[in-house]
C-alpha cells in the first residue's frame, strides 16, 4: 500500500468511537472515518460475528485522494460518502466539475461498495481508481483492549476477480467485478479499474466483502422489523425526529440465536456488545411495549431457553437465573483480571427483570396461551429470586462473584467502581442494590398477579410471594433510606455488613413506577431525581456531584445514560410526577439534537455543554428505544 492508513493510539487503549462513522445490520458492523476511509481509527473495520475481517479501506482516483464534502446516512444500514476531484477538473473557475459518490451498503454477512465517478465537462474523462484494503481475522475482544495492532494478518488467496482469507472458524470472500486484483503481502490487496466516464456522463464499479463465521452464535432474523412507526402527530419535532431514528436503529440491531432461531431479540449495541445480553435486551423490549409485544415474546422466549438449572461458580448459573451475556466464545478482558465464559449468568437484575417483563407484555396484548407456557419459567424465575438471588436469607437480594474472574458488580452499574461511599471509598461485597430490590418486589407481586390470572389453582402460591414482596418491602425501610438534610433518600445499596451506602446516585429512578416506595417516599425521591446535583441539563447523572468520586466523564460516576434517565422518567410519569418527568425529557432532547438523534449509550454529565463520552456504543439499543418512552411519558 502506499501508506500505512492507520495511526492507532498506544497498545493497551480502548478505541475512542464518538467521531467514527458506523453502518450495521448486526452481526455486521463497519466503522470508518467521516470520508469513508478504513484504518486511521482504531475502532475501523468491517466486522462479521465480532471478528473483524478488513481492517484498512483507501480508495484513490487518478493517483491523488478525493477531497471529502459530505458523508449522507441512508439508514441505519447504509451511507454515502461525497468527495470531490478537481485534479480531473478544467483549469479555471471555482465550481468542481467531478465528484465521487462511494456508497457502503451493510448485510448481516458483509458489505457491498458502490463508487460512482461523474462529470459536467464536456470531454471524456479517463482515470484509474485504485482500492487498498487490508485483510484481517482480529477479534473483538483484542480491537476493544487496544491490543489489534501487530495481529498477524491472514494468507490470502487471489484468483481472478476474488481474493479469500479464512481461519479454522472464519472465511472471508473479496468480490471485485472488472478490477485487477494484485496481492501487496501483509493481507494488503490492490484494486484497480479503469473508469471511462463519457462527456457530461458517469463510470461505477462495484466491490463486495462476504464473511461466515462457523462459531457464531447470533444471526440476522431475515424479517422485517415487527413494528410500525408510531403516529408521531403533533409530537415535539425533537422527539419525533429521535423516535424515527431509534426505529431504524433497533431494525439494525435485531438478531436470534443458534438455540432459538424464532425467537427474535434486540443486540445490546455497537461495537462490542452485538449479541444477546439479558438484562440490556429485556429493558429494550419493555420499552418498546408500546408498539407491540412481539420483541417481548421473542426476547422473553430466549431467555427462558438459556434459563439456569443448576449451580457453577465459573459460569454464575443458578437454578432458575436470567443469563447476562452469549459470546461466541470465552471473553478477555486484558489488564482487568475477567474471563467470561461464553454463556454467563453474572448478573443480579436480570431474572426479576423477566419477569417483569412477562407482566409488562401480557398487559400489552401476549395472548395468554403464550404467557401460560412460560409459567415454569416464571416459576423457577421467582424461586430464584428466594433461594439464589438472597444468599443469607435477610430478605434483599445481593450478588457477589463467586469465580474471581467474573463482573464484581453485577448490577446494571457494572463497572469496578461503580458502588462507592460518598467519599469515594469502594464499597465491599457482597453487595444488595437498591433497584434490585425495588425489581424483586415488582417482580413478587406482579408475578403473583400472572399466577393467578394463567393457573387457576395457584391463590396460595401467589399470596406466598406477596407476602415475600411485602417481607422485602419492610426490610428495605428498615435498611436503605438515609436521614439528610436536602431530604432522606434511599443508599445506592448495602455493602457486605449491611451499611447503607450514602452515595446519590441515578439508581434511585429505577424505584419509582414499581409499587416498592409509598407516596412520601416517593415525593422524596422525585424531588432527587430533578436537584441540580443529578439532573445536568442533558439527562439525569449516575453520580450526584456532591460526591468524591464525582466525575462527568466516569463511566457509572457522573456520566448520563440515557436509558437511565427513561427509566426513571418512566417511573415519575407512572407516579404522577408530570412536572419532574418532563424536566428530565427536555434534557434528553437537548442531548439528541446534539448528537443527531443516535443518541449513544452515554454522554458526559457536564451541565453547559453536551460533550460526548469518546468511548460510548452507538447506537445502543436501550438507549434508541428510550425513545419510546419519552414519547410514551410525553402522552400520558
Amino acid at each position: 500500500m502506499h501508506e500505512n492508513p492507520t495511526e492507532p493510539p498506544a497498545r493497551g487503549l480502548q478505541p475512542f468511537l464518538h467521531d467514527a462513522i458506523v453502518a450495521l445490520r448486526a452481526p455486521a458492523q463497519v466503522w470508518s472515518r467521516s470520508d469513508g476511509r478504513i484504518g486511521r481509527g482504531a475502532i475501523d473495520g468491517v466486522y462479521v460475528s465480532d471478528v473483524r475481517v478488513l481492517d484498512a479501506l483507501v480508495l484513490r482516483v487518478g493517483g491523488a485522494d478525493g477531497e471529502h464534502v459530505a458523508t449522507t446516512p441512508r439508514s441505519a444500514s447504509a451511507v454515502r460518502f461525497t468527495s470531490l476531484h478537481r485534479g480531473l477538473d478544467d483549469a479555471g473557475g471555482a465550481d468542481p466539475d467531478v465528484r465521487g459518490e462511494l456508497e457502503r451498503s451493510v448485510r448481516a454477512d458483509g458489505v457491498a461498495h458502490s463508487f460512482e465517478l461523474r462529470s459536467r465537462l464536456g470531454r471524456p474523462v479517463t482515470a484509474e481508481l485504485v482500492v487498498e484494503l487490508r485483510a484481517a481475522l482480529t477479534p473483538m475482544d483484542l480491537v476493544k483492549a487496544g491490543l489489534a495492532e501487530g495481529s498477524e494478518p491472514p494468507v490470502v488467496t487471489v484468483e481472478g476477480h476474488e481474493a479469500r482469507w479464512a481461519d479454522d472458524e472464519v472465511s472471508a470472500l473479496l468480490s471485485a467485478p472488472g478490477a485487477t486484483i494484485e496481492d501487496l503481502g501483509g493481507g494488503a490487496l490492490r484494486l484497480a479499474w479503469t473508469l471511462d466516464v463519457p462527456a457530461h456522463g458517469s463510470a461505477s464499479v462495484a466491490f463486495d466483502l462476504t464473511a461466515v463465521d462457523a462459531s457464531a452464535v447470533v444471526r440476522s432474523p431475515g424479517t422485517p422489523a415487527p413494528w410500525a412507526t408510531p403516529d408521531l402527530v403533533g409530537a415535539d419535532d425533537r422527539l419525533a425526529r429521535w423516535v424515527t431514528r431509534a426505529l431504524d436503529d433497533l431494525d439494525a440491531l435485531r438478531l436470534v440465536s443458534d438455540r432459538s432461531p424464532g425467537d427474535e431479540f434486540l443486540a445490546a449495541g455497537a461495537p462490542w456488545f452485538f449479541t444477546l445480553f439479558g438484562r440490556d435486551a429485556i429493558w429494550a423490549a419493555r420499552m418498546l411495549l408500546p408498539l407491540g409485544p412481539d420483541v417481548a415474546r421473542g426476547t422473553l422466549r430466549v431467555l427462558a431457553a438459556l434459563q439456569g438449572t443448576e449451580r457453577v461458580a465459573e459460569t454464575a448459573e443458578q437454578p432458575g437465573k436470567i443469563m447476562h451475556e452469549l459470546r461466541r466464545g470465552a471473553l478477555d478482558m486484558p489488564g482487568l483480571g475477567i474471563q467470561l465464559p461464553p454463556l454467563y449468568y453474572g448478573t443480579v437484575d436480570a431474572t426479576p427483570l423477566w419477569v417483569c417483563l412477562l407482566a409488562d407484555a401480557r398487559d400489552a396484548g401476549l395472548p395468554d396461551d403464550e404467557a401460560r407456557e412460560l409459567l415454569p419459567a416464571l416459576r423457577a424465575a421467582l424461586a430464584w429470586m428466594r433461594d439464589w438471588g438472597d444468599s443469607d436469607g435477610d430478605g434483599l437480594l445481593e450478588y457477589v462473584d463467586e469465580s474471581g474472574r467474573g463482573l464484581s458488580n453485577q448490577g446494571w452499574k457494572d463497572s469496578g467502581d461503580s458502588v462507592q461511599w460518598r467519599d469515594g471509598r469502594l464499597a465491599r461485597g457482597p453487595i444488595a442494590l437498591c433497584e434490585v430490590q425495588a425489581y424483586a418486589y415488582e417482580a413478587a407481586t406482579r408475578g403473583a398477579d400472572l399466577l393467578e390470572a394463567l393457573d387457576a389453582g395457584s391463590a396460595d402460591e401467589a399470596a406466598g410471594w406477596r407476602a415475600w414482596a411485602d417481607w422485602l418491602a419492610t426490610r428495605f425501610r428498615e435498611s436503605f433510606w438515609i436521614d439528610d438534610p436536602a431530604g432522606a433518600y434511599p443508599a445506592i445499596a448495602l455493602d457486605a455488613d449491611k451499611r447503607p451506602v450514602d452515595t446519590v446516585t441515578s439508581n434511585l429512578g429505577h424505584l419509582l413506577g414499581t409499587g416498592l416506595l409509598n407516596a412520601e417516599e416517593r415525593a422524596l425521591v422525585a424531588r432527587r431525581l430533578v436537584s441540580p446535583e443529578l439532573a445536568s441539563g442533558f439527562g439525569l447523572r449516575t453520580m450526584s456531584t456532591d460526591s468524591a468520586g464525582y466525575w462527568p466523564l466516569s463511566y457509572h460516576g457522573g456520566s448520563v445514560w440515557t436509558h437511565d434517565t427513561a427509566i426513571a422518567i418512566a417511573g415519575l410519569a407512572a407516579d404522577g410526577f408530570a412536572e419532574e418527568a418532563a424536566t428530565l425529557s427536555e434534557g434528553l432532547l437537548r442531548a439528541a439534537v446534539a448528537f443527531d438523534y443516535r443518541m449513544p449509550e452515554l454522554h458526559s454529565g457536564d451541565s453547559d455543554a453536551v460533550v460526548p463520552y469518546p468511548a460510548a456504543c452507538r447506537p445502543q439499543a436501550w438507549s434508541a428505544a428510550a425513545a419510546l418512552t419519552v414519547l410514551g411519558a410525553a402522552r400520558r
